[in-house]
């Protein structure tokens, strides 16, 4: 059973080249359909879908820097 859930994640990026990888990591994961940044200087990252978000944070640390898990919820399809 798959099930959507919004995953907010705050990451550590210092520069335009941070928010480019950390683009490109979180759109290159299986099951992903939407992300977008939020909040105060746009640290947040909001990832929308089918994604194992302790998978998606480890692989964040590895490739980008600091990443905290803020949330995790399921969405409601419409």
């Amino acid at each position: 059973m798959n099930m959507k859930q919004k995953i907010v994640l705050r990451v550590q990026m210092n520069c335009e080249k941070c928010r480019i990888k950390t683009l490109r990591v979180v759109s290159d994961a299986d099951g992903v359909s939407s992300v977008g940044f939020e909040g105060e200087n746009k640290q947040n990252v909001v990832v929308i879908g089918d994604v194992d978000a302790a998978g998606l944070a480890s692989r964040l640390r590895k490739k980008v820097g600091h990443t905290d898990i803020i949330s995790v919820a399921p969405v409601k399809d419409k």
